[in-house]
């Protein structure tokens, strides 16, 4: 079994990338009146503007380093893992909720780990059969509730807002798959500048999606300046897609693919945690119970990594 350096830094750049990242639950609940598409073209102009910025003024070497094979993973890793997920993300929560949603993509651990434990040299399955079983159990208590509170007045929009936040689901696990993937073939690419290059790539694909998203979407009359929009827009960006990705992109360099699925749980507790606040209300029974549940698949998880290899592969 392969041998990874610096496991306690990869888990502080998860649990930082985690915290990062729950703040984007946030946002269409703050953007109120603008649709899922406007708030994704909006946070990735930004995204692309910052990142503008930040490279320049490495851009002749960084090109140079590239090949065609490097740029056809950054355009479908940006449609898959950016634009395409953040359009569903933000209508399962404007559906949903933000508990839901953020449970629901507290999945992603189980789906990740799945896929990584297919690789040469992975934890054997047998033994993350207990984390899965775990973020499993947590992920059927919530869409239990999910579906019992589809039978209220609003139960298609609930049932709706499953579905984006599963096809969510889908598109991230893609994305973090691939993304890791490339980050461990790429040598003299640092983690942060592969972020700065996707924001490239996602920029301009949201520049193409603009006339779309605010000409032809004039039907929902925004109730926020814009403004508000855009700062609401520009602070998504910097605190999710450049601070919070950077962290991601080192702790999938330092982290093999079965363990840094599980650090996706830290997104999940941090979205639910903003969630309940912004809700001002407590969790219900089964939110806790799939907290606790979900918490135990990822300790479990480190658990198995931390164990000699010779009783890993045993």
């Amino acid at each position: 079994m392969t041998t990874y350096r610096n496991t306690g830094l990869g888990l502080l750049c998860g649990i930082g990338a985690g915290a990062c990242w729950g703040f984007v639950f946030l946002a269409p609940e703050l953007a109120t009146g603008y649709s899922p598409l406007q708030l994704a073209v909006g946070r990735y102009l930004a995204y692309g503007l910052f990142a503008v910025a930040l490279i320049a003024p490495q851009w002749r070497q960084l090109r140079a380093q590239l090949r065609w094979r490097d740029w056809r993973t950054l355009l479908w890793l940006s449609a898959v893992g950016n634009v395409l997920y953040y359009i569903l993300l933000a209508q399962a929560v404007r559906s949903g909720g933000v508990a839901m949603t953020s449970l629901v993509i507290g999945f992603l651990p189980v789906v990740v780990t799945l896929v990584g434990s297919r690789g040469r040299d992975a934890v054997p399955l047998r033994k993350l059969m207990p984390s899965l079983l775990l973020g499993g159990a947590g992920i059927l208590c919530i869409a239990w509730q999910s579906l019992g509170s589809a039978a209220g007045s609003d139960g298609a929009g609930a049932i709706f807002g499953l579905l984006c936040a599963v096809g969510a689901l889908i598109s991230w696990t893609t994305y973090a798959v691939g993304n890791s993937h490339a980050l461990q073939r790429l040598h003299t690419i640092s983690s942060h500048q592969w972020n700065l290059l996707t924001g490239l790539i996602t920029g301009g694909m949201a520049l193409l999606l603009a006339i779309p998203a605010f000409a032809w979407n004039s039907n929902t009359g925004p109730s926020i300046s814009w403004l508000h929009f855009a700062g609401i827009a520009a602070g998504v960006a910097l605190v999710a897609s450049i601070i919070g990705n950077a962290f991601w992109n080192r702790a999938s360099r330092l982290l093999p693919l079965t363990m840094i699925g599980q650090m996706i749980l830290f997104e999940t507790l941090f979205a639910l945690c903003y969630g309940l606040l912004w809700e001002a209300r407590w969790p219900t029974l089964l939110e806790s119970i799939s907290l606790v549940l979900v918490a135990a698949s990822v300790l479990s998880c480190v658990a198995v990594h931390r164990m000699p290899a010779s009783q890993a592969d045993n």
